[in-house]
């Protein structure tokens, strides 16, 4: 069986997407069709646009659902999964992609995420830290035993995890880690902590916006993040996709299910190749590879 699988935030390079825009005229429509929803250039910032300008929530988090999105739509017939899933923010891809959503709906939900995630940021001084080298049940008592808002994020493969929550409390989960013999505990540049309490002001803002919005049932079920199982079900798509904000993102065992239910090759569809390089440590017997437009 055949999996499709979407990434998240930090796959952006200046340039995506171009090679799409100019060789496929359904891209080129889909493309202007995204500016003009989003009010703004996003092809400027994506084919021409500064690291910096790239790295903005509100158009990274577009530019990079768009990529996948687009990118999916041109394979055409070539593009036909038995299953989904996407990493945080590359889970709206997924919903685009196996028609559980349409694509403005997806992209205005993305927008809509973009800049309540960025509100939510700035509240608070967060942060999140990668942890290499322990097992999930170490990273999540240490966290747990910390003072204030400290919480295991992203399970991207066995043996490095994402952790979320305040300055302090991150940086004192840091020092802790290392002493239980974390290979490397080190903060991320990001903008705050996703997928952890503290992003509860964007989920109430979310919550009312997936609310209103029509979902479909998909053509296949879509691996979610906060349950890493398969969902077909419109309105428990919607609950999850609300969850995630707040909830972790349950990669590793997403992967295993999607294995366990059958998946015995995953393409990877958008920018960079990083969710391949996490498909190799979560089991290296199974094929991956990236989709590619010609």
């Amino acid at each position: 069986m055949k999996a499709y699988i979407f990434p998240g935030q930090g796959a952006q390079f200046t340039g995506m997407g171009l090679d799409l825009y100019e060789k496929s005229p359904m891209a080129q429509e889909l493309f202007e069709e995204a500016n003009s929803i989003l009010g703004f250039s996003i092809t400027d910032a994506m084919f021409e646009g500064t690291a910096e300008e790239l790295k903005q929530t509100k158009v990274t988090q577009p530019a990079i659902f768009l990529h996948s999105v687009i990118l999916a739509k041109v394979l055409g017939e070539d593009f036909k999964p038995d299953m989904v899933a996407g990493h945080s923010l590359g889970e709206f891809s997924a919903l685009v992609a196996s028609n559980a959503l349409s694509f403005k709906d997806g992209l205005q939900l993305v927008a809509k995420r973009a800049m309540a995630m960025q509100k939510a940021c700035e509240l608070q001084a967060s942060t999140m830290a990668a942890v290499l080298g322990l097992e999930d049940a170490v990273v999540e008592e240490v966290c747990e035993s910390i003072e204030g808002v400290v919480v295991a994020a992203n399970y991207n493969c066995p043996g490095q995890i994402v952790i979320s929550g305040e300055v302090e409390a991150i940086n004192k989960a840091c020092d802790i880690l290392k002493e239980k013999g974390a290979r490397r505990a080190l903060v991320l540049p990001v903008g705050g902590a996703f997928h952890s309490p503290l992003m509860e002001p964007a989920r109430e803002e979310l919550a009312q916006a997936i609310e209103e919005t029509t979902f479909n049932t998909p053509i296949c079920p879509v691996y979610q993040n906060v349950v890493a199982k398969g969902v077909t079900d419109p309105a428990e798509i919607k609950q999850n996709l609300v969850a995630q904000l707040t909830g972790a993102v349950r990669w590793t065992q997403s992967i295993q299910q999607m294995i366990a239910d059958g998946a015995t090759e995953f393409v990877e569809v958008g920018p960079g190749k990083v969710l391949q390089g996490l498909m190799r440590k979560i089991d290296r017997n199974v094929a991956a590879s990236g989709a590619s437009f010609e």
